[in-house]
């Protein structure tokens, strides 16, 4: 209400108790026509006012890359479909905060909304390290299937508690894609990777992982991985192809192996009190928005791959090379299902029997 609403309602509430002197009403009808005049001046319905929330989204890619794609158009269809109550900024390429401190800015609802990669809840959720395990995925289009709500890993995911416990709220799983080795030498057997320093997020999972293959691992922060692999600080690192050619990686690494080794899924997560303290209905907004954005997301991930693949080869200065299936499998017979079984009491037993029935199923 403006302050000269408020003057003329507190006008008419002087006239009104001026009247109910003179006129010797009893006191009760004198309090009703006093509630009920000032709860007409502060009817929001009738004032036409309601409360607008901000969200502020923040991540660590460029806006071309399947998250910063699916985070734009996200925040368009949540603005849309609420009619402006809810306004969404969105903040790419580490601009409002970086790997080391968005998780805290979410759980201190200094940015409302992130979508980091699963290794990032480590501290706070290590079930969800499932998601960096070895091949459990053969292809992209497996992922939808085996990541839904109703099988085990999906319930880690959608219905975590430790999550929940850290005060955020999961509302979808995004795609980055299928992950590749990019270094200065092709990667065809684990003993090329021997001594050589890779770039992986802070897993413990990961890290074993390359321990097994031989490798060194060396978590670094996305947005330092560039200069990493300029300064020699790394030989190389396991990332998408939308997020080696987006990050420029390709232009000082002479090999891109396509091992589809791993999956890089993105957590959609919100802070959980802002989320409560939203009305009914527009938390229903978020939640379709959420939905329609990890559609679009599973629609862009493989084309934005793809493209960024062709970029790379295209570029002149890195090859790309394909392991054959036996290759591959020298690779999966390290870690498969020993990883598995490493981390079955911190990822949970029912979802590693589910993954390794899978496997078992694909033979």
């Amino acid at each position: 209400m403006q302050p000269t609403d408020l003057t003329h309602r507190f006008l008419q509430l002087e006239l009104t108790m001026t009247s109910i002197r003179r006129s010797g009403w009893k006191p009760l009808v004198a309090c009703l026509s006093i509630c009920l005049l000032v709860l007409s001046g502060c009817n929001p319905a009738r004032s036409g006012k309601q409360e607008k929330f901000e969200l502020r989204f923040a991540h660590v890619t460029s806006t071309g890359t399947p998250k910063g794609l699916a985070a734009d158009y996200f925040a368009k269809q949540i603005e849309e479909k609420s009619d402006g109550r809810i306004q969404v900024e969105v903040f790419p390429n580490s601009e409002l905060y970086g790997d080391k401190d968005e998780m805290q800015a979410l759980q201190s609802n200094a940015v409302q909304m992130l979508a980091p990669a699963s290794a990032k809840f480590t501290t706070i959720a290590p079930s969800l390290q499932v998601l960096d395990l070895p091949f459990i995925f053969d292809e992209p289009d497996e992922i939808p299937d085996i990541v839904s709500p109703e099988t085990e890993i999906g319930k880690a995911i959608y219905a975590n508690p430790d999550l929940e416990a850290n005060g955020l709220k999961v509302l979808g799983l995004w795609d980055s894609g299928m992950k590749q080795i990019h270094s200065n030498n092709p990667t065809l057997s684990p003993k090329d990777m021997k001594g050589k320093k890779y770039r992986i997020q802070p897993s413990d999972v990961l890290r074993t992982q390359f321990e097994t293959w031989g490798g060194i691992p060396s978590p670094l922060a996305f947005a330092e991985v560039y200069n990493g692999l300029q300064q020699g600080l790394i030989d190389g690192g396991e990332n998408t192809y939308s997020n080696i050619e987006s990050q420029k990686m390709h232009t000082v690494q002479k090999y891109v192996t396509e091992l589809d080794h791993g999956y890089i899924g993105y957590i959609l997560t919100v802070n959980k009190r802002w989320y409560d303290e939203l009305p009914a209905d527009l938390q229903a907004v978020v939640d379709e928005s959420a939905d329609e954005a990890s559609a679009f997301n599973r629609q862009e991930s493989q084309k934005v791959n793809a493209e960024s693949k062709r970029l790379i080869e295209e570029s002149g200065g890195t090859t790309i090379v394909v392991p054959t299936k036996k290759e591959r499998q020298s690779f999966k017979d390290m870690v498969v299902p020993s990883e598995y079984e490493k981390y079955r009491d911190v990822i949970g037993p029912e979802v590693v029997d589910e993954l390794l029935q899978r496997d078992k199923e694909r033979e």
